[in-house]
């Protein structure tokens, strides 16, 4: 049998340890899963039991994939009895990874602070961090996990929803025009109801919203909005996954983003931190680079403060 073999048709679901324990009774390696490491794909997508099966049969509990421990990913999943039953089985809590961070100092700014034993010195987190991870978890509780899939939107630190209006040189949509496009966006054309954009003032800035499309995350739009300022657009590509990008002052400054994604081994020690906390999130993520604070969920899901309509030019030249 060739290495890893023993795990074909196993897919996502880690959760069957009947059936794991079968698989590994008939030659399968508990080191090699597909490129990977079965421990790994427990500690995200299995049961702690599962975890625990495999564990027992590893060489090295904390062995790495792509960098981190299963431990790691337990943690980084909001996995708590995965990430118990890897700590139980011997993982170490406090072994440095991305960024300089431990899973289990991360573990300290998430919903589980006491998952772990105390942490030694060195591993608390700064009051700052506590509250970064404070305001994380207030705004994914407040606009929610995700867009809907297909939706775009822009936050813009420091301007309101009437000076986002003047800056793109939009004209106000009748309410009545918005709700039919918004009951039925497939019922249109989408270059005719792509210049149809939500605008809502929140506390820090504000929030263009579209739900059927990518307009307020052109280029254009964004270089607009963020003239002395900075924008971060989202959108959630129905083919590709959650999309970002950065305008600052009036230039692009960064695209082919990935907000709501996991801390990765390029990140700082505050993107760490971010891509944990947003982990999933994208909005949330999106208000928090810039600064913004709303309350609740309406200025992505509407109704916003206002419909308006963009002006006929190219915003794919920025």
């Amino acid at each position: 049998m060739t290495r890893g073999d023993g795990w074909i048709g196993m897919g996502w679901d880690w959760s069957d340890c009947e059936d794991v324990r079968r698989r590994l009774g008939r030659g399968a390696d508990p080191e090699v899963w597909s490129g990977g490491r079965p421990l790994h794909q427990a500690a995200t997508f299995g049961s702690p039991e599962v975890v625990a099966e495999l564990a027992r049969r590893v060489a090295d509990v904390d062995a790495p994939e792509n960098g981190v421990t299963a431990l790691w990913a337990a943690v980084v999943a909001r996995r708590p009895d995965n990430a118990s039953a890897l700590a139980a089985a011997g993982a170490d809590p406090w072994r440095r990874q991305h960024g300089g961070w431990s899973p289990g100092r991360l573990s300290l700014a998430g919903p589980t602070p006491d998952l772990f034993a105390a942490p030694p010195a060195g591993e608390r987190l700064s009051g700052s961090e506590q509250a970064v991870a404070a305001e994380a978890a207030r705004l994914v509780a407040a606009v929610g996990a995700s867009p809907y899939e297909g939706a775009g939107l822009a936050c813009v630190a420091g301007i309101d929803a009437a000076e986002a209006v003047r800056r793109l040189e939009a004209v106000p949509v009748p309410d009545e025009d918005a709700d039919d496009v918004v009951d039925d966006p497939y019922a249109y054309e989408m270059d005719e109801i792509l210049p149809i954009v939500g605008v809502t003032s929140v506390p820090g800035g504000c929030v263009v919203t579209q739900p059927w499309g990518y307009g307020p995350q052109m280029p254009g739009v964004l270089t607009r909005l963020s003239a002395g300022t900075v924008a971060y657009g989202v959108y959630a590509n129905p083919k590709s996954g959650n999309q970002g990008s950065v305008a600052r002052d009036g230039s692009l400054d960064a695209w082919d983003l990935h907000p709501g994604g996991e801390p990765d081994v390029r990140h700082s020690p505050e993107e760490v931190l971010a891509g944990y906390l947003f982990r999933c999130n994208p909005v949330a993520y999106a208000c928090s680079f810039t600064g913004l604070r709303p309350a609740d969920a309406r200025p992505v899901v509407g109704p916003p403060d206002l419909w308006v309509r963009l002006p006929e030019r190219d915003y794919w030249s920025h």
